[in-house]
């Protein structure tokens, strides 16, 4: 299937139907008054996000989307029916932008997640609602409200956790299906990747991050080589960035330094934020070289870069340091994770605030002061007079049971 991550689409939501203005006509009743129904409301149109669908196709050649109106009220207090919703399906991570102020309006990132794009119109009243007092045949009735209309801009970026940049046959392709399962396309010549690939790394059973592989940049993609800075944005969600450096490129002319420049460089021109995510630095193709030529071309490119971060050596076609690398990654992603919060169990701590009068964090029995007995409205042995002033007093009656201290009442309407 063709990948695609952009589209633009009108969407256009139902109008309400009209509100009815009609009386009740039947046999020997002259005035039936109003029964003029409600119009029904129009259709809405929403999108959904389905983790199933990986592409923005289907966008592409339909561009126009227009719900059902509502119907008209009629009488006998018959309400219109309302107008069917259409609901479109978008890939997970889909952005949702308002193409004439370009806000964005919706980020779907969840699957299942389901947003409105255009609110169909209110159906119209009918005359039953405008009958009062004074107006006893109202022929009044309103129609319905159009519904919303839009122009917007999809823009697929992916969801991955970790995202691949280097130049074209650096070997990222290799190296996401030597980590995971995915199958991208791999040859010997530039632009093998024309659209990003995702594969699953699973480090043991419950843990796994997702890699997202985009083709390779150039020299000059700000200004359009090659294919540009068009895949870019899908490393925008990442966490993590490997920059993979072919250091055994084919071409002796070809500079591994220069090369590796050029890709911060394109980096930076694109989006500041990007440039400034997390990257490592990732050596390929250590296996074409000797040990000691490898230390020196990692050493030069060190220096030449002034490289702060990590920097590893694989081999991804012979799978050399790449475990390495991923349980690396898989590190840095749990320490980047928030703590999770959890509730302190009251019974087990020690400084938890003990209840008033009642028992403290562990079910012992407090002793509660006198004095703080009496601020909390405990009267037991207190004079009658301040028993009265706080209302309660334990030596009076209750008045409200049917026996108070084995006096036998009787009911109310026994007594004279």
């Amino acid at each position: 299937m063709k990948f695609i991550d952009e589209a633009r689409i009108e969407v256009i939501a139902g109008a309400g139907g009209n509100g009815a203005a009609s009386f009740r006509r039947e046999k020997f009743i002259p005035y039936g008054g109003p029964d003029g129904g409600d119009g029904g409301r129009g259709g809405s149109i929403l999108a959904e996000a389905d983790r199933n669908i990986n592409t923005l196709i289907d966008f592409r050649y339909t561009r126009k989307y227009q719900a059902r109106r509502g119907e008209n009220g009629r009488g006998s207090d018959q309400y219109g029916k309302g107008g069917d919703d259409i609901v479109l399906r978008m890939p997970v991570g889909t952005q949702i932008h308002d193409e004439d102020t370009g806000e964005l309006l919706f980020d779907l990132t969840t699957h299942g997640e389901r947003v409105v794009l255009a609110k169909g119109g209110d159906g119209g009243l009918g005359n039953l609602h405008f009958k009062s007092s004074t107006n006893r045949a109202p022929r009044k009735s309103t129609p319905g409200w159009p519904g919303e209309e839009r122009r917007l801009k999809l823009e697929l970026k992916v969801l991955a956790d970790v995202g691949l940049l280097g130049m074209p046959n650096a070997g990222k392709s290799t190296f996401i299906s030597q980590v995971s399962n995915a199958r991208p396309k791999v040859a010997d010549y530039p632009f093998t990747t024309l659209h990003p690939n995702l594969g699953v790394v699973r480090i043991d059973e419950g843990r796994s991050f997702v890699v997202a592989d985009v083709p390779g940049l150039i020299g000059g993609a700000a200004e359009g080589a090659g294919l540009g800075h068009r895949f870019l944005r899908h490393l925008q969600r990442t966490r993590l960035l490997l920059h993979l450096v072919d250091i055994f490129p084919f071409d002796p002319d070809r500079d591994v330094v220069d090369e590796a420049r050029t890709i911060i460089d394109e980096l930076r021109k694109y989006d500041p934020a990007l440039y400034e995510k997390p990257r490592w630095l990732v050596l390929n193709k250590v296996d074409m070289m000797a040990p000691d030529q490898v230390a020196e071309v990692r050493e030069r490119l060190v220096q030449a870069l002034d490289w702060q971060g990590p920097v590893f050596e694989i081999s991804a076609i012979a799978g050399q340091g790449c475990r390495e690398l991923c349980y690396a990654i898989w590190d840095y992603l749990e320490s980047l994770r928030p703590p999770e919060a959890v509730d302190p169990d009251v019974r087990f701590d020690r400084d938890a605030e003990v209840p008033d009068g009642g028992a403290d964090a562990r079910g012992r029995d407090v002793d509660v002061p006198i004095g703080d007995a009496e601020a909390q409205g405990s009267n037991v042995g207190a004079p009658e007079g301040d028993s009265e002033a706080r209302g309660r007093n334990a030596e009076t009656p209750n008045v409200l049971s049917g026996n108070a201290e084995g006096t036998d009442r009787a009911p109310a309407h026994d007594r004279v």
